[in-house]
């Protein structure tokens, strides 16, 4: 049987080619993704582990334990370092101490990006060495105005030794000569950041306090084991301080390095979970072929003493030979692409770790690989072993048209309905489940629109006949006619694209939507040229900040002061405290009640969403109580309408006087300006000068807000469009193979059409129509599928996010189609050429 086997499977090797493309391209997303997966996790693994090696114990605040070095307030101090350092078993005992550095290249702006912008302190041991970094360039900083940088924040600023350099901090900003540039070790910094050494009492003055550390490492001596000296260190730790050893903080980094891999595995995973799924229907739609064309191959085997077991088996074990010779392949693929992933999105200044394929990797991929095509050819084959020998052997079997009474329409019709049905209860109730109940339900839906498919070819044909015949009289009509001769095929083939479109389609409208959602919330009250906000969160900015903006001729400046714990008339407020002469020209107040001039007056203005739930009104005088005791009164000057999620219109703007009077210390939120003649590199180098030149600070015009908001939303698409791409490209292929075979079984028809006058454009033009076809029905059914999970979802996005509206881009599902019917038309391309060039004696001379 198995030689049997083997030699249809050469025999039928072009007709199988497709379906072994479809199986190699599926396991080749799995196992890239799990090859890059596990890569990636050794990788950051190894890479936040280097370093931790030369730790015998580490030696730490206890509140700065889980919160990570520097979070201690006061710190371990000198005094205690000496205790350590004279533990019988202590090698050396080396104080730390980091917190937020950032550095500025040549114009001013920040280095790099993100909130991994670190300072530390540069400790030297006997030898004058820090055992922590690999000095490539110069020696550490000794003096109080000296710095290192790491070599690629360096390279990237294009600084040398001896240059000077602009580092910020929470103190302000500085500049410093460069004294050295090392290569770091273990989790000093990220890719995407900065690292940054101080002279020791220079970092301690920055990050925490004079004569003090915010953690001590410990080396061993020769013959002393981390657990013995751990012990040895407890007895002497001074209160409020704990102790662990390098192996368990090591641990701990892994655990928080290797969470982003595992997550990006799963999401790639996911995605290859798509793509196998679609190509179930390319490997079912070709065997159903397949053995409809060996009907009477099968049957007389039958005959001639076969049994329907062995007869199955043959064809099993065929299914068998495609798909371990598929995945073979694509597990080799997969490691190329798993490669090709670490060189495009591995950083620059990571080195290229070695490619990881895991023994899991390898078996889930061959069983999986081996076991789809089993699964997906089950149906059509034991169909096949149903029909009696006698009946095949007298004529081919014709798969049966989906009729309105069959079983698959009734479980496809009753399996849509329940699946729309809990679609929209989840949709509407938005209850702790409705997520879930929405998954739940697309998926029968789903499941129900795949039964019900080729039913639905039929009227989608009609409707598109009388376009087609205006198109092509003749052979618009030949092609509607040919994609309805076997609904179930033309079903399993707009199934794999509708698919893939009703993905990407739900994922625009929730891209589009969370994109308009963040836009109102960044943009759409902004008035001002900048917004000066902090890099990092962890940097604090004062209403001093402000006052030296307030300095620039011309410009109108005002703080957005935020001031909490108050309680105003019994409801929990903050008040944001604005300068109330220039805030009208910076921010959009749309006034219903009242005057926004009332905050020269020392009132405060409210927005409507806040007064309409506490019930206030303009000319109400609210008691006003702060949790440290002070009391007071305020008088409501101005309603005004604004969005709960605006991320700058505040729900209470109140004069920053007011504020004053009750906070010394508000939080600053951002600061508002604008020049006179309006955003361009003039005014914001201006605005950069009166900061300090601080790179810290960042300063904003609008587009540059928007993009910072709502552009990883567009990155995060991009990524998902390409990976759904893998699964648009199989249905492509599904669709290539479906006209394939359907040219071979009406290569005799074609031959008829040859002889009779037509040529081959004309035969061209009708399988291209075909093809347009087929992809106009899966990209309609997709499209609609997608929008309405995007209107589920965005249902209960609504109900728990204030202002998230439901957005239809236009545009992108449009473009969705069309690539849809691109992709459609490129796939007829070979089917076409294979039909125009039919040997037309030949193919009128065969028998059907």
């Amino acid at each position: 049987m198995f030689r049997t086997a083997l030699r249809n499977v050469l025999a039928h090797k072009a007709r199988l080619l497709m379906t072994a493309f479809a199986v190699m391209l599926g396991v080749t997303f799995i196992s890239g993704s799990l090859v890059y997966g596990d890569s990636l996790s050794r990788a950051a693994t190894a890479r936040v582990t280097e370093g931790y090696e030369r730790i015998a114990v580490s030696v730490s605040p206890e509140n700065s334990r889980a919160a990570g070095a520097g979070a201690g307030p006061a710190g371990i101090d000198a005094g205690t370092v000496g205790v350590l350092a004279k533990v019988s078993g202590v090698a050396a005992a080396t104080g730390r101490v980091d917190g937020f550095a950032a550095v500025a290249d040549r114009e001013g702006r920040l280095l790099g990006h993100g909130t991994s912008h670190r300072g530390g302190n540069f400790a030297p041991g006997a030898d004058g060495k820090d055992p922590a970094y690999r000095f490539t360039q110069g020696s550490g900083p000794t003096a109080d105005d000296a710095v290192a940088l790491d070599e690629t924040t360096a390279a990237k600023g294009g600084y040398r030794i001896g240059d000077t350099v602009r580092v910020g901090t929470n103190q302000g900003a500085s500049s410093y000569t460069l004294s050295g540039i090392f290569r770091t070790v273990g989790t000093t910094r990220t890719s995407e950041g900065s690292l940054t050494l101080y002279a020791d009492a220079t970092a301690q003055r920055l990050f925490l306090q004079p004569g003090h550390y915010a953690n001590v490492e410990l080396t061993a001596a020769p013959g002393t084991g981390a657990q013995q000296l751990l012990s040895r260190v407890e007895e002497v730790l001074p209160q409020g301080t704990s102790a662990a050893t390098g192996a368990q903080l090591a641990r701990i980094q892994v655990n928080l390095a290797t969470s982003d891999s595992d997550t990006m595995s799963q999401i790639l995973l996911g995605f290859a979970a798509v793509a196998l799924f679609v190509a179930t229907f390319l490997i079912s739609n070709t065997f159903t072929m397949l053995v409809a064309r060996r009907t009477r191959e099968l049957a007389l085997m039958r005959a001639v003493g076969a049994t329907r077991k062995q007869v199955r088996r043959i064809l099993l074990t065929e299914t068998l030979l495609v798909g371990a010779t598929a995945s073979a392949a694509g597990l080799v693929l997969g490691t190329g692409v798993a490669a090709l992933l670490q060189t495009l999105f591995g950083a620059a200044d990571t080195p290229a770790a070695p490619l990881v394929l895991a023994p899991g990797t390898v078996i889930t991929s061959l069983l999986v690989g081996t076991a789809l095509p089993m699964i997906a050819g089950w149906l059509p084959i034991r169909r096949a072993m149903s029909i009696p020998p006698v009946a095949a052997l007298s004529a081919a079997e014709l798969t049966p048209p989906a009729r309105a009474g069959s079983l698959r329409t009734g479980l496809g019709a009753a399996l849509v309905l329940t699946g729309t049905a809990a679609t929209v209860y989840g949709a509407l109730t938005a209850g702790r489940d409705a997520r879930m109940v929405i998954g739940l339900g697309a998926v029968l839906a789903l499941a129900g629109v795949i039964g019900l498919i080729p039913l639905l070819s039929r009227p989608f044909v009609a409707l598109l006949r009388p376009l087609l015949t205006r198109i092509s009289p003749v052979y618009g009509n030949l092609a509607a006619r040919n994609t309805v001769r076997d609904p179930r095929r033309t079903g399993a083939t707009a199934a794999a694209l509708a698919i893939a479109l009703a993905l990407a389609s739900g994922l625009s409208i929730l891209g589009a939507s969370a994109t308009q959602y963040l836009d109102r919330a960044t943009t759409h009250d902004f008035t001002a040229d900048y917004l000066v906000k902090p890099a990092e969160n962890a940097v604090r900015m004062t209403p001093a900040t402000a006052a030296a903006l307030e300095k620039l001729p011309g410009a109108a400046v005002s703080p957005l002061n935020q001031s909490t714990e108050y309680r105003l008339a019994g409801t929990s407020s903050v008040l944001t405290g604005v300068n109330p002469a220039t805030i009208g020209r910076l921010l959009r107040y749309d006034v219903i009640e009242g005057s926004l001039d009332s905050l020269a007056d020392g009132r405060i203005a409210v927005a409507e969403f806040k007064a309409e739930a506490a019930g206030w009104h303009v000319g109400q005088t609210l008691p006003l109580q702060r949790r440290d005791g002070q009391h007071g009164s305020v008088t409501i000057g101005a309603v005004y309408r604004a969005d709960e999620q605006s991320n700058l219109l505040p729900s209470i703007t109140a004069p920053d006087s007011l504020v004053a009077r009750y906070d010394t210390a508000p939080h600053t939120d951002g600061i508002l300006v604008a020049t006179d003649g309006g955003p361009g590199p003039a005014a914001r180098g201006s605005i950069i000068r009166a900061l300090g030149d601080n790179p810290v600070l960042a300063v904003r015009d609008e587009a540059e807000i928007r993009a910072g908001d709502s552009g990883p939303i567009g990155d995060q698409l991009n990524v998902f469009y390409a990976l759904l791409s893998m699964a648009l490209a199989i249905a492509a292929l599904g669709i290539a193979n479906t006209l394939a075979m359907s040219v071979l079984e009406r290569r005799k028809e074609i031959g008829t059409l040859r002889a009779l006058g037509v040529d081959r454009t004309a035969v061209t033009r009708m399988i291209h129509l075909e093809a347009l076809i087929l992809g106009g029905l899966g990209a309609a059914l997709g499209t609609a599928l997608g929008v309405f999970l995007g209107w589920a979802l965005s249902r209960t996005l609504q109900e728990n996010v204030v202002g998230y509206t439901l957005v239809l881009p236009w545009g992108r599902l449009a473009l969705g189609v069309l690539i849809a019917l691109a992709g459609a038309l490129l796939a007829s391309l070979w089917p076409a050429r294979r039909a125009a060039r039919v040997d037309i004696p030949a193919a009128t001379a065969a028998q059907t």
